[in-house]
């Protein structure tokens, strides 16, 4: 497996502007990205282009400078701020290397791999990380250097005759195999225990958003928790749940007056999301995803203190599509108000649910209109169910 960069200490970073519109905040997640996983920077390279370049990706002329910086600076890692293909990793590598030096060339996904092999702590989650690194080692088996070369047995015998490249795509494929199974018996359990919960009307909450916008600080202030919090991107990987008990419903709803106004509820912390979230990723924590996924509600926590929140809400949104959950009724709750000079307070929508929160997670602030949202979500949940055993 691929060593993680944080062993390197330093490394230039590189990232070309194709005319993206969020090419700025890409390229500032990518130095926050290295510094969560330990790298300093040492220089960072930008460059204007229309496309990739095929070979090298930044172009001849571009990897020419950034060998030059690399040589100048005794860097021992550059970290592209994109997807490189095996033939471009493998045609940087030659180009920003000498005889005397040992430079590694890693791309975004790498990085964010990386990360999560850093944080991993759930055994789920370090079975999820690992398959979704061998899935992304898998595509950049092909030409690793003359030592995958035919072994020199008997050509055509399907044991030792193989190629080395064969061998170890078969170990490979193997330990996925054995990965997949492992994280099917985990989906298995949640599905159980979710059907549980189902049948004693308990109403599942997921908390969902970007990566630092403040979700882990929630969850400790609503479940009084003690979730890992840090100021980094992706802090918390692994998905924890707890319970927590809404007050009595409110006074507009059905159960007024009723002993059981007192409603149950599961939240679960899930892993932040980001710009360019490797399918990999996606793909490996798609059963602690279905979580999500399988919810009746989801807190989309808002960093509102950051100038691109629009942009966001919309990449989380995108991966909320892309794992089955952009239907699920949600919460927007816009934290961090502690910050900027916003009032707490709620919104509703023209039904008359509460569709924002503001809120500071970290001060308290505005935090009974989440738990009114809470509450009333709870009750109409309690209503329906109801209706569905008559």
């Amino acid at each position: 497996m691929q060593q993680t960069p944080a062993g390197t200490g330093a490394a230039v970073l590189v990232s070309i502007d194709f005319g993206a519109n969020d090419h700025s905040e890409s390229l500032e997640e990518l130095r926050q990205l290295a510094e969560t996983a330990g790298v300093y920077t040492l220089a960072v390279v930008e460059a204007k282009r229309q496309c990739p370049d095929a070979a090298l990706f930044a172009g001849s002329g571009k990897v020419q400078q950034i060998a030059e910086i690399v040589e100048r600076m005794e860097a021992p890692l550059v970290i592209f701020n994109h997807d490189l293909s095996p033939a471009q990793m493998r045609n940087l590598t030659a180009k920003l290397n000498t005889p005397d030096s040992n430079v590694r060339v890693i791309d975004r996904t790498m990085l964010i791999l990386d990360i999560f092999a850093q944080r991993a702590q759930s055994h789920e989650g370090k079975v999820q990380v690992e398959l979704a690194q061998l899935r992304y080692l898998a595509t950049r088996l092909v030409g690793h250097g003359a030592g995958m070369g035919q072994q020199k047995f008997a050509v055509g015998a399907r044991g030792p005759g193989e190629t080395r490249l064969e061998l170890d795509r078969r170990k490979l494929d193997k330990r996925v195999h054995f990965l997949k199974d492992r994280l099917e018996k985990l989906k298995h359990q949640r599905t159980v225990q979710r059907r549980a919960r189902s049948r004693a009307d308990v109403l599942s909450v997921s908390i969902a958003g970007y990566t630092n916008a403040g979700k882990s600080t929630l969850f400790n202030r609503l479940t009084r928790a003690d979730v890992y919090v840090a100021d980094q991107l992706f802090a918390t990987l692994d998905t924890t749940s707890r319970r927590m008990f809404t007050e009595t419903a409110p006074a507009s709803s059905p159960d007024k007056g009723r002993p059981g106004g007192v409603g149950e509820i599961v939240v679960s912390d899930t892993v932040g999301f980001i710009r360019h979230l490797p399918h990999s990723l996606i793909a490996a924590f798609r059963g602690t995803l279905e979580e999500t996924a399988q919810a009746d509600l989801l807190l989309h926590v808002v960093d509102a203190n950051n100038a691109n929140r629009d942009d966001q809400i919309a990449e989380v949104n995108k991966v909320l599509a892309e794992i089955g959950a952009a239907d699920i009724p949600q919460v927007l709750v816009f934290n961090k108000i502690d910050l900027q000079d916003v009032p707490p307070g709620v919104q509703r929508d023209d039904y008359g649910r509460i569709a924002r929160v503001f809120l500071s997670a970290k001060s308290g602030a505005g935090l009974d209109g989440l738990q009114l949202a809470l509450a009333e979500a709870q009750t109409a949940h309690r209503t329906h169910a109801a209706i569905e055993h008559t």
